[in-house]
């Protein structure tokens, strides 16, 4: 069921699937739904919380300037907006004692 190392919008259904009983097809629109979400309230520039897993935090970071490692010369890195994720404490402990 799961590819190795990734957990893919197939394996989130696939448990929706088994756990509740939906259909395949209502699953992964359930997925679909969720990630679709998420995806909208961070481009209108909201955070997204997830209560026990963790946050998707959104910053703006002003230009300034840097340096190419090869020649030493000055660039100037362009304002963008990044994106970080920040793990709630019961993931991190949950992590840590190994699953």
């Amino acid at each position: 069921m799961r590819s190795v190392g990734t957990l893919t919008r197939a394996d989130l259904a696939e448990t929706i699937n088994r756990k509740m009983g939906f259909s395949r097809a209502e699953s992964l629109d359930m997925v679909e739904a969720i990630l679709s979400k998420m995806c909208d309230a961070m481009a209108d520039g909201e955070n997204v919380k997830i209560s026990g897993f963790g946050s998707f935090i959104l910053r703006d970071k002003t230009e300034r300037v840097g340096r190419n490692p090869k020649t030493g010369v000055e660039v100037p890195i362009t304002p963008r907006r990044v994106m970080t994720f920040r793990a709630s404490q019961l993931l991190k402990e949950q992590i840590a004692k190994g699953g």
